[in-house]
């Protein structure tokens, strides 16, 4: 199979996975683990490329991010509520991420090491998302605008978690959300905006740590693999949306048990 259909394939799998709970760097480490993309730019690819599907966010919620901005310039109360929430959950991530970049960089590119922490991460993440499901009960539906500012730090904790390959960003924030009372609307919502200035961050210190060994290839790769994310996240997003209000979200906690205990038995066949 040649790169570039590699790339690409690896671009679809992001731009689906990103905002499902599912862990979309798990994936892209498991996916790049079978097609034998283990090049010394993988590390880098399977972050930057994240950005493509951040962008599809930016795309679909432009109304929602200009009324924010709009807002802020008239100091609207709502619109400062907005701001602050995504910044206090955004700042334990920025922070703690800062300290333990060369131990996931070094997950994420182990052939080894990475795709059975995947695995595994995988399945119990999904355990727990069905128990999270069976107990605790949903409140009416909020806004982020609503949540206090207690609440979105503790979800920016939460978030810490996916630091963990196979843990997933999106999972660790929702699923956090839903503990401390948010709705399940919201809570998708949140973890939506709250991604932009975390994989910002993460794709520019990545960037300014690896830029020198990418080469020609690499930034092609990565160019290529961020658009097809970006394509194929504006497809799935408002998807997830309607999957996650209607039927919650155990169906992604049972796609989680099950593609990770495929992939351990075949890693330790």
């Amino acid at each position: 199979m040649s790169e570039l259909i590699v790339i690409i394939l690896l671009g679809i799998v992001e731009g689906i996975t990103e905002f499902l709970p599912v862990s979309s760097t798990g994936h892209l480490v498991l996916a790049g683990s079978l097609l034998g993309f283990n090049s010394e730019v993988s590390g880098t690819f399977e972050i930057v490329i994240q950005l493509g599907a951040i962008l599809s966010v930016i795309v679909l919620y432009w109304r929602r991010f200009w009324n924010v901005l709009e807002g802020l310039l008239r100091r609207d109360s709502g619109a400062i509520a907005f701001t602050r929430n995504v910044l206090l959950a955004f700042l334990p991530s920025a922070v703690i991420g800062l300290f333990v970049y060369s131990a996931i960089k070094a997950l994420l590119t182990s052939p080894q090491l990475g795709p059975i922490v995947v695995s595994i991460a995988l399945i119990v993440g999904g355990v727990i998302i069905l128990l999270m499901e069976r107990l605790i009960p949903h409140p009416p539906e909020g806004s982020v605008e609503g949540m206090s500012w207690r609440t979105a730090l503790a979800i920016g904790v939460f978030q810490c978690l996916a630091m963990i390959p196979g843990v997933s960003r999106s999972g660790a924030t929702i699923m956090g959300a839903l503990g401390m009372g948010v709705d399940r609307k919201t809570a998708a919502e949140f973890s939506f905006f709250l991604a932009v200035p975390t994989m910002l961050a993460a794709s520019v210190l990545d960037l300014i740590k690896s830029h020198d060994s990418l080469g020609e290839a690499g930034w092609s790769a990565i160019a290529i693999g961020f658009v097809v994310s970006f394509v194929v996240a504006l497809l799935v997003i408002r998807w997830f949306l309607a999957i996650v209000t209607r039927h919650g979200f155990a169906p992604f906690a049972w796609y989680r048990i099950a593609i990770g205990g495929i992939a351990l038995v075949w890693l330790l066949a």
